[in-house]
């Protein structure tokens, strides 16, 4: 019985914190980190200070808890790829399972564009491009002409863009998302091709 109730406390406990994370999210989009306190955060929620202070101290916490919630099955994505066989395959899954998970972290993308200074103050900006550089390592031929190294780069950054630029077309987010993977699978296959000398 007491393992249940453990359990339950625990799962209340990461709704809270996951609560709190958008939220906060929410608020830093709509007026800006700057302006935002823990005392706005907390009335929004609808929950005491103390409360709030219970899962974070600060709102640079809450933001560090965000990155480090979004690098993490990066980071999984990465252990798995490094035991992959460097195919076409294993680059075209890696391509697939990072546009899923950047699917789902497009509030906090936004706030790093709209917050450079803060992510370079907080240093969290480094963590991710680790995480990416990891990412790259896996999915480039080192041996490969700088064409399709550069092809392979620009894949990634095509799921990162899509996020951005697909917001101002018109049409489906689910199809827009789906067109920007195609791209960016197109242009791993042709890197690969290229690197490898097949049609």
């Amino acid at each position: 019985m007491g393992v249940t109730m453990d359990g339950t406390k625990q799962q209340r406990r990461g709704n809270t914190r996951q609560r709190i994370q958008d939220v906060a999210l929410e608020l830093f989009a709509e007026q800006g980190y700057e302006k935002t306190s823990l005392r706005e955060i907390a009335e929004r929620l609808d929950v005491t200070k103390a409360a709030l202070y219970y899962h974070f101290k600060t709102k640079e916490e809450i933001t560090v808890s965000l990155f480090e919630d979004l690098t993490q099955p990066i980071e999984a994505l990465i252990e798995w790829g490094r035991q992959q066989p460097h195919t076409l395959e294993t680059k075209q899954e890696i391509v697939r399972r990072y546009s899923e998970a950047l699917a789902g972290a497009e509030p906090l993308f936004r706030f790093m564009q709209e917050n450079q200074a803060t992510v370079r103050e907080l240093r969290i900006g480094d963590t991710f491009k680790d995480r990416l550089r990891g990412l790259r390592d896996i999915i480039i031929d080192p041996e490969a002409p700088l064409v399709e190294q550069v092809r392979c780069v620009s894949a990634m950054f095509t799921l990162h863009a899509g996020m951005f630029v697909m917001q101002d077309l018109e049409g489906d987010p689910g199809k827009k998302r789906e067109a920007v993977l195609e791209v960016a699978l197109d242009l791993v296959t042709q890197a690969h091709r290229g690197a490898h000398g097949t049609e």
